[in-house]
């Protein structure tokens, strides 16, 4: 182990910033949660027992994909082994685990949370919840990898939400889509039973996000001006 705050700086940072803003939009409470980025054979990882809404880089552990600390004076998360898992068997770039509210209620009722918004297709579609397990065990860890399969997020049952991607902007950009549609979905469900976008409704907006190029900025086309 070696204590050089040059190793990842700016991936600690990074990682230290996104706890701030997953805390200042009440998605981490407390130490409960944790934020993870990968650099080639290192990942940052929030140390364990931090007030992450006012995380500093220094509290950011970097860590090999065996677990090993390479820099930093912490102990990283009890759950760091479901972080390297997903980068092991995803081979994603950032991971999020919060305990949001909506999320957490929504993983106390449901098996699936229903794709009911074309935005889950962000996510896969369909988020299954992963059967419940101690935090921190492997039994929880294998569980949640396999809710995994095929999307961007999971539900922990009776516990809260895991989040990955390519880029760790991109994975608060689930974290916080997936709360939101979980607040969704408790609304609408307060209202009667809410309506699931079938197969074919979910070709059909995969289809024209991209004929449209959706979600990205383009030139005014001619004649609209």
């Amino acid at each position: 182990m070696t204590d050089s705050s040059s190793a990842l700086s700016e991936e600690r940072a990074a990682v230290a910033d996104a706890c701030r803003r997953l805390g200042a939009e009440g998605l981490l409470i407390g130490t409960a949660g944790n934020v993870s980025v990968r650099a080639g054979e290192r990942v940052a990882i929030t140390a364990t027992g931090a007030v992450l809404a006012e995380l500093t880089a220094d509290q950011v552990t970097v860590v090999d994909l065996d677990g090993k600390i390479v820099a930093g004076t912490l102990e990283p998360t009890s759950e760091l082994d479901l972080h390297l898992g997903v980068y092991r068997r995803y081979g994603t770039g950032a991971v999020v685990h919060t305990h949001a509210s909506m999320a957490t209620a929504l993983s106390c009722v449901l098996d699936e949370l229903p794709c009911i918004h074309y935005q889950l297709l962000a996510l896969g579609g369909t988020v299954r919840v992963a059967p419940y397990a101690t935090f921190g065990t492997p039994e929880l860890a294998d569980s949640v990898l396999t809710a995994l399969d095929g999307r961007g997020a999971a539900l922990m049952a009776n516990h809260g939400a895991l989040t990955h991607a390519p880029t760790l902007d991109k994975a608060v950009e689930h974290a916080l889509l997936l709360e939101w549609a979980c607040g969704v979905y408790q609304h609408a469900a307060a209202l009667g039973p809410p309506r699931v976008l079938d197969e074919q409704q979910q070709l059909a907006v995969i289809e024209a996000a991209i004929a449209r190029n959706y979600g990205t900025t383009q030139p005014a086309r001619e004649g609209n001006r």
